[in-house]
């Protein structure tokens, strides 16, 4: 009995990306002090990776790239790209976060040569060179703070009061996971910190993640589903149906890109 529950607990861990000790005891019918155990077990073979108040797979804690990021799953996120950016219009004051996806949301912004007098404002830096050759269309503003290397990322400090200072339109907002109830979160803290900020300060937010990040839920909280107002999605991944449907019945608006009529 103790190594098949450990063994669903490691199942629990890898398809969920963090399961909090709590919410994997009452699941499993166990105390906390059980699954605390089986943790500390699973990661002494290894299976995953300890952090406060839960657990991760391993895997999970080793951040990629925005190259390596690009790489994965192009088609996908170049589907959800061309269908936020149809959500855009002239005149509104927007953010685009950094990552691969919103890379994907800049292209197609620059794209829309219809598109004028747009105040875009970036945390990522790369993102702000990709969407230089729509200057004078766009008015590119970059957040100030401390560089997230991997992402290219800005980050606190000085980036919350640039922010607190705007009244944005739309927001558009990665993430590596969204989920029915453990909301929209991100791997790591800093990152997350300035997502949070930003919905705070946009009338409208959506969420732009491929089919791989739907039904997970990582360490560091962006916001409940009730904060957001539209999920843009493409792709596939195991359950990615089951896993929207879910979503959907939240009250959640989902967009699928990759499979509208044009």
């Amino acid at each position: 009995m103790t190594e098949a529950r450990r063994q669903e607990l490691a199942r629990l861990v890898d398809s969920r990306g963090f399961i909090r000790v709590t919410d994997a005891a009452d699941e499993l019918g166990v105390s906390d002090v059980t699954i605390r155990g089986d943790l500390s077990e699973l990661e002494r073979r290894g299976l995953l990776t300890r952090v406060h108040g839960g657990a991760m797979p391993v895997t999970e804690l080793r951040e990629s790239s925005l190259e390596v990021g690009l790489d994965r799953d192009a088609a996908a996120k170049a589907a959800i790209g061309r269908e936020a950016a149809a959500m855009v219009a002239s005149g509104s004051s927007i953010y685009v976060d950094a990552g691969s996806t919103a890379m994907a949301l800049a292209l197609a912004l620059v794209d829309r040569r219809d598109l004028h007098d747009v105040v875009v404002v970036t945390s990522g830096l790369t993102i702000a060179l990709a969407l230089e050759p729509a200057v004078p269309r766009f008015d590119v503003i970059v957040t100030g703070g401390t560089l997230r290397p991997l992402q290219h990322s800005l980050v606190n400090p000085f980036a919350a009061p640039m922010l607190d200072a705007l009244r944005l339109d739309l927001a558009f907002v990665g993430c590596n996971g969204i989920h029915p109830l453990e909301g929209v979160t991100n791997l790591n803290l800093p990152d997350a910190e300035i997502k949070t900020r930003v919905i705070g300060r946009s009338k409208r937010t959506v969420v732009i993640a491929d089919a791989t990040k739907l039904g997970r839920a990582d360490l560091a909280l962006i916001a409940p589903l009730a904060a957001v107002d539209t999920l843009v999605t493409a792709g596939d991944s195991p359950h990615a149906g089951e896993h929207a449907a879910e979503l959907a019945a939240t009250g959640l608006s989902i967009v699928r890109a990759d499979r509208l009529e044009r």
